[in-house]
């Protein structure tokens, strides 16, 4: 028996059917996690293995997923315990064909992950659903019978109801590294670096590290944990804050940490990061009604007036009007205008909304990159 229930906490019901691993029997625990929509057409693999996603079930709106199937290369994840990061997948079509060589199918991955997956979902209604009434924390079970009874709906729908929301819950821990690394191994590691980046990791993508060697930056990995004084005392030309999953709201003592370092070095962040900057500038942060993922978002760059399409995944956004007259947005979402970069007017202090390493997504933003990097080299000029 093979039927799936996906049941949203505002008590709508989804049937459809399970593949990768079985979803768990109603009496067992429940796989819950807040449900958000992705409007990627392709990158499902990156999209799993983001730790942004940790403690969310992601809704793919592209109907048929998985046509090209799964490898160890596309894998984003850095610090996290096991690649998929993401509580489950949700999609209208899972493709069961033929594959390249090499690779494996997308229920052979996600089973080998022990992640669950539904398919044969109306993902265009279930989409629609969360654009009017908001991203909402959602159950996938299973009954003996492949039938669900009133009473079991009511007891379902109960358990759900005190199902803690992201914003009550610590989704770094574990999915970040706990001590500092010093050139955190991947391909093509700088041999002569031009300037030394202190990343915290709050979630990272390891894309985001392979852009800075790209362009002969070196990395120091640091834990959320981090001191400002570890920081300035590390030899780094500056400081980045990585993208990572939660609620910015909670992690006060990285505000902290980062208003310490911002006196004294060049501070970037993104997505994650940038709500941090957010806060240590002065500002706050708030929760979207089903926040910005998926690889088609355009951004407007005030300064040029220039359009470019972007990778997001993130569910809080800065609040313009709680900024301080010293900083300015830099960046805008073109479709319902939101902040998407802030830079500061007289300190070396600059960051993204967006996901510039793109994975997935259109590489449009790449050159936030060497914004970041010509920011850090005139500082230490």
């Amino acid at each position: 028996m093979n039927t799936c229930f996906l049941l949203l906490e505002d008590g709508t019901l989804y049937q459809g059917r399970g593949f990768g691993a079985p979803a768990p029997l109603l009496d067992e625990s429940l796989v819950a996690a807040e449900v958000v929509f992705n409007t990627s057409m392709t990158g499902y693999q990156e999209i799993l293995t983001d730790p942004s996603y940790h403690g969310q079930m992601v809704v793919m709106t592209y109907p048929h997923i998985g046509n090209y199937g799964c490898e160890p290369d596309f894998d984003e994840g850095l610090s996290s315990p096991s690649p998929i990061c993401c509580t489950a997948l949700i999609v209208h079509q899972a493709y069961e064909g033929p594959l390249p060589l090499k690779r494996v199918s997308l229920d052979a991955y996600l089973a080998g992950q022990k992640t669950v997956g539904v398919t044969d979902i109306d993902t265009r209604s279930l989409t629609i659903h969360l654009r009017k009434q908001g991203s909402q924390n959602a159950a996938v079970f299973r009954t003996t019978d492949g039938k669900l009874t009133d009473q079991q709906y009511r007891q379902v729908l109960a358990r759900l109801g005190v199902y803690p929301h992201v914003g009550e819950l610590d989704l770094i821990e574990g999915f970040a590294t706990r001590q500092m690394i010093k050139d955190p191994v991947l391909p093509d590691l700088p041999k002569n670096p031009i300037l030394r980046f202190a990343v915290v990791d709050f979630g990272i993508k390891r894309s985001i590290i392979a852009e800075l060697y790209k362009r002969n930056v070196a990395v120091t990995l640091f834990p959320p944990s981090v001191q400002a004084e570890e920081i300035l005392g590390s030899g780094c030309d500056a400081l980045l804050l990585s993208n990572g999953p939660g609620d910015p709201a909670l992690l006060g003592d990285a505000v902290t940490m980062t208003k310490e370092v911002m006196d004294s070095l060049p501070v970037f962040g993104i997505c994650l990061g940038h709500q941090l900057i957010t806060w240590a500038l002065g500002g706050r942060t708030m929760k979207m009604k089903y926040g910005h993922h998926g690889g088609n978002h355009p951004v407007i760059d005030i300064r040029t007036k220039a359009c470019f399409v972007t990778s997001q995944n993130h569910g809080y956004a800065s609040v313009e009007e709680s900024l301080p007259p010293d900083v300015e947005v830099w960046l805008r979402n073109a479709n319902d205008n939101s902040v998407e970069g802030l830079h500061h007017t007289t300190k070396p202090v600059c960051c993204v909304q967006f996901h510039p390493e793109a994975s997935p997504g259109p590489r449009d933003a790449s050159w936030i990159f060497d914004s970041f990097i010509r920011t850090a080299q005139e500082a230490g000029a």
